[in-house]
């Protein structure tokens, strides 16, 4: 058991084959050397085994708060949802803010561990310390936001006071490989598949009732100063300044027209570098794209209606916005709360669409289905792509914002053979139309809104990613776009590896608090030590808490490579590199130098052609498993040869 402060020290661990609820505290050594959230999720996962079947009943299904989630924190309100990705086979962590992470934590848990399968749909109920399955059969085949507010109804409670519901739509019970878990705010843990392995599991909804219990911290003294420092960096800060900053102002989608000048914004599946680009290289385009009308500025001006906020968060980045459209001869009023960067530009100017309205439609539309946007968006400019080039015989126009609405159905649904097929995300959709060179996505997810012939940081990123490709395990565009901690050239290849090696390892300690990665736009490593000692009691350095960052990460690292993955994985689709297609406008003639920066990113994390040498796993005291069998000179030790 473990005596930390942020801790309950309670875990439920639920058998949904046979219905079974077993509580565990959380073991002393882990808490301390793994942190929580993310940290101690995938260290669950890790423990059930890598080679399990991401679909099958023994994989682990792991909703986990952190020490700090639930308290005065400033972001703390998040949550990390664990398992083996049925997109990638990779190990996965998944987050969402709004005020399930912390009401779980008020109701008495560090975590709950689903395991098995349900024989009919079922929900858990979790209150007081205990939980309780119950029967969902009445809610499978319905849409998210149906599901919630029967919940809602049926448990007497109020969400987004004494309740938390966190679900899946048609998309997770349907097993569309993006599918994801929403929560009630539509918050999304979007990444990596985790709704369809609740679906695998007929787990319709976790719900969490209870009143504001938040933790005290272990050492006061400690934890108001850490508390204020924190405070004051987020008050002083450009990007979080609540009210004034952009990304207070403007939500995450302040991005849209910085990237945009930048030319580092993937444009019609990545073929331009910004809508200015193919409105000059697309002879035949249908109409010209102005990214400027899906901004954060445009849709502040124009649409937004209110601004919400997360458990603990002054900054307020969530814009919900209402709108008017009319579709198929049919006025619909969509009011959602979304509007973020990567979903704006995943189902906008990457599809070469740039209908502001209907794009908050298709976002509310894969939230109530439950699906990732950056995955359903890349994935339509994939079959535009195909469509184009002949591998399909389905004609998909470029940006026509109604087919799109439509195949987010067919898709949600796996209505037809051709939806079926995307619904199995872009990996396997290149082997069923042998159209590899239409892909955008590493180890099988794709890609964010950040062009690596740009952003050479963020190539390096999506190829070592242990989730697959994905901008939040190391946010390179920090100091690559806004400066922090300080500014370096996008372009410039060199010094990108180690520079994203340590913003994976910091994103890591923040994943495992669980805090909002935004509050790195203004916290450092300083407040993060001086509020996670004052509320655990613990007294560990900077050095410290990084190596702890470093070992989660060596820790996924670890698991994936016994899965198969190594160096050769960590790659990224051709036409972002030498012999692809190159940068235009201000990126004129750019490409990703991945090879020159994965042996450099190699060479600061001690691995061996992508793969964590035995000696590493010594040193940081993963004291888990085989080991690799992989040595630091690049020989095969003996336990690797039985």
């Amino acid at each position: 058991m473990t005596e930390l402060g942020g801790f309950q020290d309670r875990v439920a661990r639920i058998d949904l084959s046979d219905g079974d609820v077993a509580y565990e505290s959380i073991p002393d050594e882990d808490a301390k050397k793994y942190i929580g959230a993310r940290g101690l999720g995938v260290k669950y996962v890790f423990d059930q085994g890598p080679d399990v079947d991401p679909l099958g009943p023994d994989n682990l299904l792991a909703f986990m708060n952190g020490p700090l989630s639930g308290t005065q924190v400033t972001m703390s309100g998040r949550i990390a949802i664990c398992t083996k990705s049925p997109l990638t086979g990779t190990v996965t962590d998944s987050h969402h803010g709004g005020w399930s992470g912390a009401r779980l934590k008020w109701a008495g848990f560090d975590g709950l561990l689903f395991e098995g399968q349900a024989d009919e749909p079922v929900y858990a109920y979790v209150e007081d310390g205990e939980v309780e399955l119950r029967d969902a059969s009445h809610l499978w085949g319905k849409g998210f936001h149906e599901t919630r507010d029967a919940i809602e109804e049926e448990v007497e409670g109020s969400y987004g006071k004494n309740l938390s519901i966190m679900g899946i739509g048609t998309a997770g019970e349907n097993l569309v490989r993006y599918g994801n878990i929403m929560n009630e705010d539509d918050r999304a843990s979007g990444r990596g598949g985790t709704g369809c392995v609740a679906g695998s599991k007929k787990l319709k909804a976790v719900v969490v009732k209870s009143g504001t219990r938040m933790p005290k911290p272990a050492d006061q003294e400690t934890f108001k100063e850490g508390h204020m420092q924190a405070m004051q960096a987020i008050q002083e800060s450009e990007v979080t300044a609540p009210n004034e900053g952009g990304l207070s102002m403007y939500g995450t989608n302040v991005l849209m027209n910085i990237t945009e000048e930048m030319d580092g914004h993937p444009t019609k599946n990545g073929v331009y570098t910004s809508g200015d680009s193919y409105n000059e290289g697309e002879a035949d385009r249908p109409h010209d794209l102005d990214a400027e009308r899906i901004s954060g500025e445009n849709v502040r001006e124009n649409i937004l209606v209110d601004e919400p906020t997360c458990h603990s968060c002054p900054v307020a980045c969530k814009k919900e916005v209402e709108v008017d459209v009319m579709h198929k001869g049919e006025e619909m009023n969509v009011r959602m709360e979304s509007y973020e960067y990567e979903s704006a530009w995943a189902l906008g100017t990457n599809s070469a669409n740039d209908d502001r309205d209907k794009i908050a439609v298709m976002i509310d539309r894969c939230n109530d289905f439950g699906m990732d946007t950056i995955d359903t968006g890349n994935i339509l400019a994939m079959a535009m792509e195909m469509s184009e080039k002949g591998y399909i015989d389905e004609d998909i126009d470029w940006g026509d914002p109604e087919q799109m609405i439509d195949m987010i159905e067919r898709i949600a649904h796996r209505e037809d053979d051709l939806a079926h097929t995307l619904g199995e995300g872009a990996e396997r959709i290149g082997e069923a139309f042998d159209a590899h060179d239409s892909r955008l996505d590493v180890k099988g997810e794709t890609i964010a809104a950040y062009d690596p012939r740009c952003m050479k940081g963020m190539g390096i990123g999506y190829a070592t990613s242990n989730r697959g490709a994905c901008h939040l395990r190391g946010y390179t565009p920090a100091a690559e776009i806004l400066g922090i901690p300080e500014k370096v050239d996008p372009y410039e290849w060199e010094g990108k590896g180690e520079l994203t090696a340590q913003f994976q390892d910091l994103h890591a300690i923040s994943d495992s608090f669980d805090i909002c990665k935004f509050n790195a736009f203004a916290e450092g490593i300083e407040e993060y030590v001086t509020q996670y000692n004052g509320m655990t009691g613990r007294d560990v350095s900077e050095d410290e808490l990084l190596e702890a960052g470093e070992r989660v990460y060596n820790l996924e690292r670890y698991y994936n490579n016994l899965v198969g993955f190594d160096g050769s994985d960590d790659s990224l689709p051709e036409r972002f590199l030498e012999d692809g297609i190159r940068g235009q406008g201000a990126s004129e003639g750019e490409y990703c130098e991945l090879a020159e920066m994965k042996e450099e990113y190699y060479d600061y994390r001690g691995w061996v052609d992508g793969v964590v040498p035995d000696e590493k796993l010594d040193e940081l005291g993963i004291e888990v498993g085989p080991g690799t069998g992989v040595s630091s000179e690049g020989g095969v030790t003996a336990s690797g040869d039985d």
